[in-house]
């Protein structure tokens, strides 16, 4: 049974930083990029962040998020993490972690709520 579940969300002020996590189980992760996509209140899912999977790990941020957030993976733990600093309001959203496999199938997180609030 795969398996993707988020952690580390939580109420921060603007300015402040969040490090969310995905663990996997059941899932080649060592294979396949990851991506966290996050839906904020009243807006369509967007991916927020992308790393690959292969030599160079690439990866890929939306304009809005350059400079202030950092995807990373540790095929060992079969984990990915999105380390998020200097958020402000837009950032507000339920974060998820994605992966989609060979098949296409795509698998998801159950979702991480990030409020950023003063």
């Amino acid at each position: 049974q795969v398996q993707f579940v988020e952690s580390g969300g939580g109420v921060v002020q603007p300015g402040g930083s969040l490090k969310l996590s995905c663990v996997t189980s059941g899932f080649a992760f060592s294979s396949f990029p990851m991506r966290w996509y996050r839906q904020g209140p009243g807006k369509e899912r967007e991916v927020v962040a992308e790393m690959g999977a292969g030599e160079g790990l690439m990866t890929y941020y939306i304009d809005s998020v350059k400079g202030r957030f950092k995807i990373s993976r540790d095929n060992d733990k079969k984990a990915t993490y999105l380390e998020m600093n200097n958020l402000n309001v837009e950032d507000t959203a339920v974060y998820f972690c994605n992966a989609r496999d060979y098949s296409g199938t795509e698998y998801w997180g159950q979702g991480i709520r990030v409020t950023v609030s003063s």
